[in-house]
């Protein structure tokens, strides 16, 4: 019987710690940790996105703050937002929701947020200090796959790990985490050859190419331990993973399920890294 990976349990207990951590930084220290979300435009699942992030701060006890900017926002205005929120000490993370309009150099905002206060991990300074192991920010989605992994005593080292996508929001970090942990990791993506086969000899398969039910039976080794990053909505509006969860489920030792899996993890690890990177101010 297959183990199912509780990303919604797993959440709610980091979560709860998170809460007394905060709690002990403003007694202690008179710290509290906070928080940033910039929106520009009225996108509505970017609305969801920021109004889920403003309310798992407030559940936790953390700062929030929410900036809702028009469409038409020019880059000198979301630029000059951000050098102010670098600038201010009760902010500890930063984080602009993704995508912004299409007249605003994403590239160029995200190179503008002080690496201190990049809580979504995306700035080249981070991610070098990710690829060397010096690190104290991890991408939220990347480490709340490893954190899932961790709490399940699903022993990452010595393990053959296949990680299908090489975005770089997750395919490629959590890659270098798996690595770290000392997996050995092959990365697919399209020009894979024998992709199929490739991803039968993982011990460990994390599926994040955001294409439903893409990985099936035929693509899962015995006892293997699954991890779906995918979020795809299909045409009768269910939600489903990359990866087939009924063809899979009876071959498979541990999977995380969609919904209810990495989903709710990624929100809660960006609290931890506001909560890291507000300690590295002490």
């Amino acid at each position: 019987m297959a183990i199912i990976i509780s990303g919604k349990e797993t959440s709610a207990a980091i979560r709860a710690e998170l809460k007394k951590e905060v709690e002990i930084l403003k007694d202690k220290q008179g710290l509290t940790p906070g928080l940033a979300v910039v929106i520009v435009g009225s996108d509505p699942a970017s609305k969801i996105y920021v109004r889920n992030k403003h309310r798992a701060c407030e559940e936790v006890g953390m700062l929030s703050r929410v900036y809702e900017m028009p469409e038409e926002t020019t880059e000198e205005e979301l630029l000059s937002l951000v050098d102010t929120l670098n600038a201010d000490p009760e902010i500890h993370g930063i984080l602009v929701q993704l995508p912004l309009p299409k007249h605003l150099d994403e590239k160029k905002v995200i190179y503008r947020i002080d690496p201190k206060k990049d809580v979504d991990v995306f700035h080249p300074y981070n991610v070098g200090l990710l690829s060397i192991g010096n690190y104290t920010l991890s991408p939220c989605t990347p480490a709340g796959c490893m954190e899932l992994l961790k709490r399940y005593n699903i022993e990452v080292s010595g393990k053959e790990c296949v990680v299908l996508g090489r975005s770089n929001i997750v395919g490629k970090p959590i890659s270098m985490l798996l690595l770290q942990a000392n997996g050995t990791v092959t990365t697919c993506h399209s020009r894979t050859k024998d992709l199929k086969d490739v991803c039968r000899r993982a011990d460990i398969l994390v599926a994040a190419i955001g294409k439903p039910k893409f990985v099936g039976a035929d693509m899962v080794k015995e006892g293997a331990c699954v991890i779906d990053v995918g979020i795809n909505r299909l045409p009768d509006g269910k939600i489903c993973g990359d990866v087939d969860y009924d063809a899979v489920i009876d071959k498979v030792s541990a999977i995380t399920p969609v919904p209810g899996g990495v989903g709710p993890m990624t929100i809660t690890m960006l609290l931890k890294n506001t909560l890291l990177a507000a300690k590295e101010e002490l």
